[in-house]
């Protein structure tokens, strides 16, 4: 994903709820929302080039999502295996935050930067990786945003998509839609410094980017319940934002 909002709140009915874009090159191979069947109890979207996943959840009541950094000056160790295989790694650990402690203290800096979100119905882990620093800490209760930099750094569409889940009420979907489907471009009075060309920090400002090769591809929105059992609803998208479909799914599985 490269951009998040959630609101955490583990003694409630729904502990987590979630909503976020994935932008990607749109020729890059994807496979939509699906059961993985190379991994039981796995559901989520799947990056065919490199195998990974940005957002998914398992039959144990399990959710990960995860976002690049962007630094692009920063070195990149070799070979750097792919982000996305964080995700299908954490969703089959038995104990989650053994295995992000070692990941802090021995793999991390294997991977070029990232952000890793890791939830179940009382716990919510967040293990950043940089270039200046490697943490994980538990995320406290409230209304969050993440995007490509560290959690709740305040650049404009993060603000706005947090806000929106904030104010909402029963229709928390709906309301972060308005604001993850905004293509407006941030002013550059309010651009963050990335280290990239201000032609692009001014196109990546955006929520909603639009683009004929690179630009929103996915658009989903995520419940965990304190029973366990997690919703996904993925709407995709074409070149220059044409909508190609939308597709929900739960975990455990229905029986057919």
């Amino acid at each position: 994903m490269c951009l998040l909002t959630f609101a955490w709140s583990p003694d409630s009915a729904t502990p987590l709820k979630l909503a976020g874009n994935r932008d990607e090159f749109h020729a890059r191979p994807t496979a939509p929302l699906h059961y993985w069947e190379d991994t039981p109890g796995l559901l989520g979207g799947r990056d065919l080039e490199a195998g990974g996943t940005w957002l998914a959840a398992n039959d144990r009541g399990v959710v990960a999502a995860l976002t690049n950094v962007r630094e692009p000056g920063a070195p990149l160790p070799a070979p750097a295996p792919s982000r996305g295989e964080l995700i299908a790694r954490a969703l089959r650990e038995d104990d989650i935050e053994a295995w992000l402690e070692r990941l802090v203290k021995k793999e991390a800096t294997r991977f070029a930067g990232f952000n890793l979100l890791v939830a179940q119905n009382h716990s919510l882990w967040h293990l950043h990786r940089s270039a200046s620093r490697v943490y994980l800490e538990r995320v406290a209760p409230g209304v969050h945003g993440l995007s490509n930099a560290s959690l709740d750094t305040p650049w404009p569409k993060l603000c706005a998509a947090r806000k929106a889940l904030k104010e909402a009420n029963d229709d928390w979907q709906g309301a972060t839609k308005r604001a993850l489907h905004d293509p407006t471009l941030a002013p550059d009075s309010a651009l963050p410094d990335t280290g990239i060309a201000l032609e692009l920090e001014r196109r990546l400002s955006a929520a909603f980017i639009v683009g004929q090769e690179y630009g929103t591809r996915a658009t989903s929105w995520l419940s965990l319940e304190a029973s366990g059992r997690v919703q996904i609803t993925e709407q995709r998208f074409g070149p220059m934002g044409r909508f190609e479909g939308e597709t929900t799914l739960a975990q455990p599985r229905a029986l057919a």
